[in-house]
């Protein structure tokens, strides 16, 4: 399959995440949209390495352990972020990102 398929793909779920980050105010959703684009850059990682592993130029694992990396650095961010949801909910009892002002009390 061709470079240019995964490129477009990876271009459409980035932009997915930017515009659910821009439009909605659940804090939930933008933690998804922002684990989106994170797997976005993880699919244009894997494709990269595999054109330049068929090409003989680099090692196919190199780009695969560092999108491994990512996931990790995302599931560490995952896990703060949803701490940080549910102690707003706990003192605000709801998610809507307009209400963080309340926060600083």
């Amino acid at each position: 399959m061709p470079i240019q398929y995964y490129i477009f793909l990876s271009i459409a779920l980035f932009c997915i995440g930017i515009m659910g980050v821009l439009m909605r105010r659940n804090a939930i959703i933008i933690f998804m949209c922002i684990e989106l684009m994170l797997n976005a850059v993880n699919l244009l990682l894997v494709a990269f390495s595999k054109m330049w592993a068929e090409a003989g130029k680099v090692d196919a694992a190199s780009a695969q352990i560092f999108v491994f990396f990512i996931m990790v650095v995302a599931a560490a961010e995952v896990v703060i972020g949803l701490a940080v949801i549910v102690m707003m909910y706990r003192n605000t009892h709801s998610v809507d990102i307009n209400l963080l002002s309340r926060l600083k009390n």
